[in-house]
């Protein structure tokens, strides 16, 4: 189980916690590497008027301040940090637009800062892996569907529970509402958005009392949002609500080319479902949530959409496609849940021992011999009894134990098995699943609730 932070909020790992989530990076970031994305960092403070231009976010803000800083703007000049990489890396796109080619593949992993009520999945510091394809001018409509695939390859290689990447589309919807003649749709998306919280009684009373819906028109608005499916079947079943728009049509069709596709290559991890909305008003077209299937109460692990307008420059627009994955709320399920487990808890796979106190430099001698062939290892401090430096290994969870004669000869033995055999440094190494601390998958709990019945 994951250790509690003294500052609520705040995460910090135990070694053993840490090399869980080293491994849930490594994995994403070879798997974005392998799809052709580059990794980028942007500073970790935005001004207040950047981060604010696209939501109604201001109380989920930490403003940045000093004392006696001449160069400290006020309102909407003043610092911030920033609350997710998407904002920040729409300005990085428009200030490096001359270095950058088109269309750009970015990954970014970095920690980001929210001002939310601390509880499990939700954090006040936490880390966020992002990628995303932006384009100039424009950006083809396939790369909507390329990133879910990516996402899906992504997840599946964790170790974690069956998940699934729910799609919808802005347009289809937006299309929808306003067929059935409702006018305001980013009201009706932000309702619609609340929908797993307040269920469909709920958001009907929001409809109808805050946007103005009729009875007629907020039971089409739920019949829309009640429709999942694992293939392309939900065309038919939208078409079959008698309700007819344009852009209606323009979602239809985009979202049905990435279903089509992911349900061949990504079988049961993705589905439409027609009730994700999305609350920020910059999504314009596929937006994705994820869930881990059982554990739905933790909320979205994976996110994003298409924007068309999120970065611009003059007449310059720079579309882009994206999803974000919450490390942090992984990580800390995959611990609470155990998941998974590092067979270790330390990298070092041998300690090399001491004789006698005047063996530190040979024995330092024989460490740099299998450090320069990739073998992790810790030296002993003193020249205690053997025994004794036996148990401190065994203490740090080292594997192996290095022994020096007289003679100059060597014997390593595994402490697990008790199993003693000559080695020599130049040559000797430990067997390919020692040499580093594996995060091993578990059993998996029983789930916590089951996933909604598809339509």
């Amino acid at each position: 189980m994951a250790r509690k932070s003294s500052l609520s909020g705040f995460p910090e790992w135990l070694p053993q916690e840490r090399l869980v989530e080293l491994h849930i990076l490594d994995t994403l970031r070879r798997t974005f590497e392998l799809h052709g994305f580059s990794s980028v960092e942007t500073r970790a403070v935005e001004t207040v008027g950047q981060l604010l231009r696209k939501g109604e976010i201001d109380k989920e803000v930490y403003a940045v301040s000093r004392l006696q800083d001449e160069d400290a703007g006020a309102g909407d000049d003043s610092l911030a940090l920033h609350f997710d990489l998407t904002v920040p890396f729409a300005r990085y796109v428009v200030e490096n637009a001359g270095h950058l080619a088109f269309p750009f593949r970015r990954y970014q992993i970095q920690k980001v800062w929210r001002g939310e009520r601390p509880q499990e999945g939700r954090a006040r510091e936490f880390t966020q892996a992002d990628i995303d394809v932006v384009g100039d001018g424009t950006l083809p409509f396939r790369y909507d569907v390329e990133l879910a695939l990516v996402i899906a390859e992504a997840l599946g290689a964790l170790p974690i529970p069956d998940f699934q990447l729910r799609i919808n589309n802005r347009k289809l919807a937006e299309g929808f509402y306003r067929g059935i003649g409702l006018s305001d749709t980013p009201g009706v998306l932000r309702s619609i958005d609340k929908l797993e919280k307040i269920g469909a009684a709920k958001v009907a009373q929001l409809l109808k009392s805050e946007l103005g819906a009729t009875d007629e028109q907020a039971e089409a608005a739920l019949s829309l949002a009640a429709i999942r499916s694992r293939d392309t079947s939900f065309v038919q079943q939208v078409r079959s609500l008698g309700v007819e728009d344009p852009l209606l049509e323009e979602g239809l069709a985009e979202l049905e080319q990435v279903i089509a596709e992911a349900s061949r290559r990504a079988p049961g991890k993705v589905i439409a479902d027609l009730s994700i909305a999305r609350g920020l008003d910059y999504y314009t077209g596929t937006v994705y949530e994820t869930v881990l299937v059982g554990h739905e109460s933790l909320g979205s692990i994976c996110s994003g959409g298409r924007y068309d307008a999120l970065a611009s420059k003059g007449n310059r627009i720079f579309p882009g496609v994206g999803l974000s994955i919450g490390v942090t709320r992984l990580v800390t399920r995959i611990l609470n849940q155990e998941f998974a487990a590092a067979s270790r808890h330390v990298p070092t796979a041998v300690l090399v021992t001491l004789a006698d106190d005047d063996s530190w430099s040979a024995a330092q001698d024989v460490a740099a011999t299998l450090r320069s062939r990739g073998i992790p290892v810790e030296v002993a401090a003193s020249a205690e009894k053997f025994g004794k430096q036996i148990k401190f290994a065994d203490r740090r969870g080292i594997p192996f134990v290095w022994f020096t004669s007289e003679d100059g000869t060597h014997e390593v033995k595994d402490i697990r098995s008790g199993e003693q055999v000559p080695a020599d440094p130049s040559s000797w190494a430990p067997p390919a699943e020692d040499r580093w601390p594996a995060v091993l998958q578990q059993s998996r709990p029983a789930a916590e609730s089951v996933a909604p019945e598809l339509n």
